[in-house]
């Protein structure tokens, strides 16, 4: 099991935590939402739950609980800048559908 994150993607985490000025790293979890069923949320850590799994990589703490493990598991988070457009992406190996807009996923 794993989950990891480009140099790119460490590095805007690093300075998002730097700049809030606590934290020790970040959640990526799963919810119910959009169109194919599931959407990825993520969201700064200041400590971690008894269920957890904690992943570190690049320097960071990627914190996953247990019920998210399980569709996130080999996934690669990026962050990517084009043009007036930036944000986290995410190549799940587990994800067998995305609805159009790219907002949710299906396992």
């Amino acid at each position: 099991m794993a989950i990891s994150l480009t140099d790119t993607a460490a590095k805007r985490v690093v300075n998002f935590l730097t700049n809030r000025g606590s934290g020790i790293g970040i959640r990526l979890s799963v919810q119910t939402t959009g169109c194919s069923g599931l959407g990825y949320n993520i969201e700064f850590v200041d400590s971690t739950n008894n269920d957890d799994t904690v992943f570190e990589n690049n320097g960071v703490q990627v914190i996953i609980d247990a019920k998210s493990l399980i569709y996130l598991d080999g996934t690669e988070v990026d962050y990517v800048k084009e043009g007036l457009n930036e944000g986290f992406e995410f190549n799940n190996p587990n994800a067998k559908a995305e609805c159009g807009c790219g907002e949710s996923f299906t396992v």
